[in-house]
């Protein structure tokens, strides 16, 4: 039986439609249901559930927030995730759990790979950078993801953010200073599963394949939409957000292309398969 966590977000939800497309079983539970920074109460939710993969797909998102929710921040981000990676080994179940290329401050100029040191910028990155290392440190049975600028049809993100504005303006001004991988979370969810597959545990990066500014990834969506008004080139120094974020914080995802035997599709295949989707529920 498999358990996913902040199942009602875009990853678990995607986890969700694979494992119903598939027929497999599993418990699908949110923090309503299952609140993960009681060890105790996880302990008591699996017993006799014969759990054999836990997926935390649960996080505090709010980067600019964060700042001054630290406390909850890091029991989501950090100690969360290491306490079920602990219930993991205890019952000796493969466990899954993501991080984020904003554990890099941006410095390199190349795409980041695993071996990388990390550098974050933020209370958000910290946290997760400590979360990584307290998983790695607790079971040697898992899967610690990166990944970046999550996109799916679930809950809001920075496509939907675009499509809204497009709706009520006519001019747009869009960062291009800050630079990384737009990311399908339906995607996230299949090749995670693919590497989960090969039991090849540590820690790996997985985003859609190429780069792309803020800027281009609005601009990709708002051509793929039609919209008609005017996009302007903005700068992050023209927004001020109480967070730190890296100019350029690409994620190579080589390692995990390689384990698997398989290419990650485009940022731009992503996209397209997203607008698909909202336009089938009739979201565009």
């Amino acid at each position: 039986m498999i358990l996913i966590t902040g199942a009602n977000g875009q990853l678990g939800h995607d986890f969700q439609m694979i494992f119903k497309e598939k027929k497999i079983n599993f418990i699908a539970t949110d923090s309503k249901e299952l609140d993960i920074t009681n060890i105790e109460r996880v302990r008591e939710f699996i017993k006799n559930k014969n759990i054999n993969l836990i997926i935390n797909c649960a996080a505090y998102n709010n980067v600019d927030k964060a700042e001054e929710e630290k406390e909850i921040c890091y029991k989501l981000n950090a100690y969360a995730p290491r306490d079920l990676a602990l219930i993991a080994k205890e019952i000796g179940a493969d466990y899954i759990t993501y991080s984020t290329d904003f554990v890099f401050d941006g410095r390199k100029g190349l795409p980041y790979v695993e071996e990388d040191a990390v550098s974050p910028l933020s209370i958000y990155s910290e946290a997760k950078a400590e979360g990584e290392k307290l998983v790695l440190a607790t079971y040697d049975k898992s899967f610690v993801i990166r990944t970046s600028w999550v996109f799916g049809i679930a809950n809001n993100n920075f496509n939907k953010q675009v499509i809204n504005w497009s709706k009520s303006k006519d001019i747009l001004g869009i960062v291009d200073d800050q630079v990384s991988v737009p990311t399908y979370s339906y995607d996230l969810a299949l090749y995670s599963l693919k590497l989960i597959e090969t039991k090849k545990y540590g820690l790996y990066h997985l985003s859609n394949n190429g780069v792309a500014s803020k800027y281009d990834q609005a601009k990709y969506v708002l051509n793929s939409i039609g919209w008609k008004g005017t996009l302007n080139i903005a700068k992050s120094s023209d927004f001020v957000l109480p967070a730190k974020r890296a100019e350029y914080s690409k994620l190579d995802s080589s390692k995990l292309e390689a384990v698997i035997g398989e290419k990650i599709p485009s940022w731009e295949s992503g996209i397209d398969r997203f607008l698909n989707e909202m336009r089938k529920k009739g979201e565009l």
